[in-house]
């Protein structure tokens, strides 16, 4: 992947990493701002946001945070590696990437946060244009 599609690709990594950072906040007792923003803005209610006050929403929040973290540093990794193998690792990213928008989006809808769906298919999309713009599919 060159040009337009690696900047586009860092990008979105710098986005996901910096969503990442605001949900790990969620467990910084006094840092939590920015996660009750998310929180109110996916489940379309501002009272949801009052959710941090429980113990159990920042610990579940800040996980997620970490997962999503970790998630993004390991996606890097398999695309600097898909960079050297070629189109079989990256249809494997791709399929993976698009089998967690499936369930994310599954799972938002069924318990109420429709527009974390929103916002996963956005990222998922953000993801697909470069991958299939930049034709590493194609590439043997």
């Amino acid at each position: 992947m060159t040009g337009i599609w690696k900047i586009w690709m860092r990008a979105w990594f710098g986005a996901a990493l910096l969503f990442g950072l605001v949900l790990w906040l969620a467990g910084v007792p006094g840092a939590e701002g920015p996660a009750r923003v998310v929180l109110a803005m996916v489940s379309g209610d501002p009272a949801t946001a009052d959710m941090l006050d429980l113990p159990v929403m920042r610990f579940a929040l800040a996980l997620q945070g970490a997962l999503t973290i970790g998630w993004m540093l390991t996606l890097m990794a398999a695309i600097k590696g898909a960079e050297t193998v070629g189109p079989v690792l990256w249809r494997r990213i791709l399929v993976a990437v698009v089998v967690w928008c499936v369930i994310d989006n599954a799972v938002s809808i069924m318990t109420g946060f429709g527009l974390n769906a929103v916002s996963n298919t956005l990222l998922t999309i953000g993801f697909v244009i470069p991958v299939l713009g930049s034709g590493v599919l194609r590439k043997g």
